[in-house]
């Protein structure tokens, strides 16, 4: 696996060493030691898979806080997605700033998300299927989460909105979010 740090401080996207041959190919996709060597939680306490009808849909922003703070390990398996982490931690230098990056079937590439990091996407294809790695188990009472389209995030969605919970559409702006 090839780890690249992001502007965002612990947030990698890590891409596979495929090794190809007559069959087709292998590639190693999570190795608690090589996460542990990068300063990463290899943790994982679930696994989950999220599979969305139409492009356009969006899932997001969620994160967890203390005690139940979530690491995710990102990887679209079919299709592809925009995928968003934003900063949440008050004393980081990049509080409150975010990326986001193409996973897709044929990039094959992950990200990783730290603690206390919002993270959502939109599905960029009908049949966007998404699998990822979750370092805490869901605990309802520490959910928590952020509008996907507020003003003082400014995140530029690549597509227009076209699916959206009702959950999710009714975050707190950032302003009203308690840290």
């Amino acid at each position: 696996m090839k780890f690249t740090e992001t502007k965002l401080k612990g947030a990698f996207i890590i891409d596979l060493e495929l090794r190809n041959d007559d069959r087709g190919g292998f590639a190693r996709t999570f190795c608690a030691k090589e996460f542990e060597d990068h300063g990463l939680k290899p943790t994982v306490a679930q696994c989950n898979l999220s599979f969305n009808y139409k492009a356009g849909t969006l899932r997001g922003m969620h994160y967890q806080v203390a005690p139940a703070c979530e690491t995710k390990l990102v990887r679209c398996t079919k299709g592809a997605i925009y995928d968003v982490i934003i900063d949440m931690r008050p004393e980081s230098p990049t509080y409150r700033q975010h990326i986001g990056v193409e996973l897709t079937a044929d990039n094959r590439r992950a990200l990783y998300v730290p603690e206390l990091f919002a993270h959502g996407y939109q599905a960029l294809t009908d049949e966007a299927e998404v699998v990822y790695q979750v370092g805490e188990f869901y605990t309802p009472g520490y959910e928590r989460g952020l509008r996907y389209n507020d003003p003082a995030l400014a995140i530029a969605w690549p597509m227009p909105v076209t699916v959206i919970s009702e959950k999710d559409a009714a975050w707190a702006l950032f302003e009203a979010v308690p840290v």
